[in-house]
């Protein structure tokens, strides 16, 4: 199996973990809705952002948005740089989802640690920023 393949099964496994934890907690939210919520800026972000970021298109992005809008997790407010555009940002209810995704971001980290052991950890970590350096445009 490609190397790709693998990191992809490990956030897979993440993504599926968080959504299963905040959904038993009372928290409507898709893996798509996941996606999109944790590209937001702590300021807030722009629809055409997100898309870009997440790599959908607007239209997909701003139909994620809508759900996160109805589960009350996110809210559209105008910019106050372009009062023709319109900020996506976290609720207070949001950001406590954000917090509670965190914390199971942290516990399976943790696991991952267990499994791995501190050294070997700490070098998968190291590696996935290096490449991060060199791929990740949104940086």
């Amino acid at each position: 199996m490609d190397l790709a393949t693998l990191m992809l099964i490990s956030y897979r496994a993440m993504d599926e973990r968080i959504v299963g934890t905040l959904q038993r907690d009372g928290y409507e939210v898709t893996v798509a809705q996941a996606r999109i919520a944790q590209r937001l800026a702590p300021e807030g972000s722009r629809l055409t952002d997100l898309a870009r970021q997440a790599q959908v298109t607007k239209q997909t992005a701003s139909l994620v948005v809508a759900g996160l809008e109805r589960a009350g997790l996110v809210e559209r407010v105008p910019d106050p740089v372009d009062g023709r555009a319109r900020i996506i940002r976290l609720t207070s209810r949001g950001r406590a989802a954000s917090r509670r995704a965190a914390q199971v971001a942290m516990e399976v980290e943790r696991e991952w640690e267990g499994h791995l052991g501190p050294e070997l950890a700490g070098q998968l970590r190291t590696a996935l920023l290096e490449l991060r350096e060199v791929n990740d445009p949104y940086r």
